[in-house]
């Protein structure tokens, strides 16, 4: 892709603090925006801060604070937020800002001018906490209907803009432009909304109610509604002014305005209709997410106190997982449910152990055997022939989707790639190879493993930048080398051909390691959350005669007879379930042999295969082997429990050191 991009956040109001929905917007828009970048586009990315309007008059003054004081400070809140997230804007807004004062003091100059205001008197139903008039059928017994929010009856002179005019205009828009709000549910939403008669905007509010906010031009008794305020921000921050040139067209219109659900009628109703009165053009997108609810399906709120502290999963699981998780886990445009559970499950089943797991056995084996370095060009087989196939039609779906803003799909693609290399690495059994000593077709496989591995993290960079940038760095590459990798690739280059002969590889640490278990800041704060709020009525349990104590230790051994056992440290490769036995696994494991031992453990009913792979365990190497429904094993591994199985026996070490 060549020519420009421009991308949007809504900018956020500062009567409160960033939180997952704030969070999750942003990192979709610069996501969005690096991987244009990739492609070759010149982007804009715009966020920013929304500073005026009673809300903020009002949390100020809760404070004790000027409202430029409290919004100096609050804005440091999100600016940091997205620091913390990685994420890179062109321009962080905000509507204090001295340029976009002007602007909005011009476009009401103008539009006033062009009869497109006036002023009138209105009686009518007054939302405090949305700023917004209410008609009656609205509202019931003196509450917003939709909130259960009380509102107020206010008379007041007030300015209007003429938005019914542009109705019928817009209607015809959206009509014809099947993708201008998306998703369809949201388009449809918009279109029943316009069914009904659509008054003016009320554009104004007096100071002597509500002073913070950009005084009207032709009226200094008054001040610009907020959201007419606010929503000029995506034309003041491309350097648009109605008194001046050009140069804002270069950007304009955005090619992509993300806004929470929400928000969406003010977006696609208002702002709309203001374009059209300006004589602009409109977006050629308006995309409405949604909401990231409890499990329970509630949005999320401090006043129901299950808001998610992104803060507290970026500490636990670093801030490229959890990018990676906000997008993975349900399509852009849905509600999605979240729970610390989920989030652990898809770290560990993608991060951990699907991509670290193929990362860790591609470098681990060609350090051990072909001398750490880049291996020469493959001699491809039938094998190689179709990853080939499949990389190209991942890097064709990957960039299909992400235009699409369907990043749950983009990343799907790249998985699915994942996964094919470590069913490749199983499949092709390099161990065998090493042992028998066809180092060219090892050269080949390992290759490919590492060419699967650089175009995976070269598509990745916009979501997982730093980790992906280290993978890359272990892989001999660069992150230059691999946007261009893909860019190439884009155009009709070669897959899987990516990487330097001879580089140095580095194995370094894991990318993502495994957790065993939930950190333990929030596994203390789901133990607060789900504590019951009555204690609960426990039954007394009945006195045992005897002591339900430890086992009994067996009878005492000699120093000689322990010594018979060879405990070797090891790392599972691969687990899949016993064809014969519902408890049992079958796994690969690498002890430090030529080749993985085959081990089978009746741990089914604790651990699913994705559990285990990747886990560093300890392994009874000199075991007899034997059969298993069927199934040799070569080993047993140590773990804690009975009967039943509470967790594996874990030795933080490299593959076939002793145990002592």
């Amino acid at each position: 892709m060549s020519g420009t991009f421009y991308i949007t956040t809504p900018i956020y109001y500062v009567n409160g603090t960033p939180h997952i929905g704030h969070a999750y917007t942003t990192i979709a828009a610069d996501v969005a925006a690096e991987w244009q970048r990739t492609r070759g586009a010149e982007v804009f990315f715009l966020t920013g801060t929304d500073e005026h309007g009673q809300k903020v008059l009002q949390a100020a003054e809760a404070r004790g604070m000027t409202p430029r004081a409290h919004c100096d400070d609050i804005v440091q809140r999100w600016k940091a937020m997205m620091a913390r997230l990685g994420v890179r804007y062109d321009r962080f807004f905000r509507t204090t800002d001295e340029d976009h004062r002007s602007v909005v003091q011009a476009v009401l100059s103008k539009l006033h001018a062009e009869g497109e205001i006036y002023k009138a008197e209105y009686t009518g139903w007054y939302s405090v906490t949305a700023e917004t008039f209410l008609t009656d059928k609205d509202v019931e017994d003196g509450h917003w209907k939709e909130t259960g929010e009380k509102v107020q009856q206010i008379t007041e002179s007030n300015y209007f803009f003429r938005m019914a005019n542009y109705r019928d205009r817009l209607v015809a828009h959206i009509e014809a432009n099947p993708d201008f709000i998306r998703p369809q549910s949201r388009r449809n939403e918009v279109l029943g909304f316009l069914r009904k008669d659509l008054g003016d905007l009320c554009i104004s509010r007096p100071k002597s109610r509500m002073s913070w906010g950009i005084e009207l031009p032709f009226d200094a008794d008054y001040v610009t509604y907020v959201w007419f305020d606010a929503l000029l921000n995506y034309l003041t921050g491309v350097g648009y002014h109605p008194d001046g040139n050009d140069g804002y067209r270069k950007f304009w219109p955005a090619s992509y305005q993300l806004l929470g659900k929400d928000i969406l009628t003010t977006h696609s109703v208002y702002w709309t209709t203001m374009l059209m009165a300006m004589g602009l053009p409109l977006p050629e997108h308006l995309y409405a997410h949604g909401w990231w609810v409890s499990a329970d399906g509630q949005k999320m709120s401090k006043s129901l106190g299950n808001v998610i502290d992104v803060d507290l999963l970026c500490d636990a699981f670093g801030v490229d997982a959890t990018r990676y998780f906000l997008l993975r886990e349900i399509s852009f445009g849905a509600d999605g449910s979240f729970t610390y559970e989920g989030f652990l499950s898809r770290y560990n089943v993608d991060l951990a152990n699907d991509l670290g797991n193929l990362a860790h056995r591609g470098l681990s084996m060609t350090h051990k055997w072909l001398g750490g370095v880049v291996p020469p060009a493959p001699e491809p087989t039938e094998a190689e022939a179709a990853l080939v196939e499949l990389a190209t039609n991942t890097a064709d779906t990957f960039a299909t989707q992400l235009d699409d803003l369907q990043f749950n799909r983009a990343l799907e693609a790249v998985m699915d790639l994942v996964g094919a290399g470590n069913k490749y690495i199983d499949s092709t059994e390099p161990w065998a190879l090493n042992r028998n000593g066809q180092t060219a077709r090892l050269q080949t496989v390992k290759r490919t493993v590492l060419e699967i591995c650089h175009l995976a993290a070269a598509l990745m960079l916009p979501i997982m930048p730093t980790k992906m940038g280290e993978l890359l760095t272990k892989l001999g590459s660069s992150t230059e080398h691999g946007t261009a990798t893909v860019r190439a690739l884009l155009q009709g280059g070669k897959p899987l051909n990516a990487l330097t002969e001879g580089a140095a590889l580095t194995i370094g640490d894991q990318l993502f390691p495994r957790h065993r278990e939930m950190p333990a800041a929030i596994a203390a704060l789901m133990d607060v959350a789900e504590s019951a709020p009555e204690p609960k009525k426990t039954k007394k349990k009945k006195k045992n005669k005897k002591s339900s104590g430890p086992p009994p230790l067996g009878e005492p051994i000699g120093i000689e007879d322990f010594a018979k056992i060879s405990l070797r440290t090891g790392q599972v490769l691969s687990a899949e379930p016993h064809p014969d036995a519902d408890r049992l696994l079958v796994m690969k494991v690498d002890i430090g042999e030529a080749e993985p031992r085959q081990i089978v453990a009746g741990i089914r009913d604790r651990f699913t295969p994705e559990d285990v792979v990747g886990r560093q365990v300890v392994v009874v190497a000199n075991l007899k082997p034997a059969n298993l429904r069927g199934v040799e094993s070569q080993g047993m591994l140590l773990a804690a429990g009975g009967k039943s199985v509470i967790d594996l026996v874990h030795v933080d070490a490299s593959p076939g050191e002793v145990v002592r």
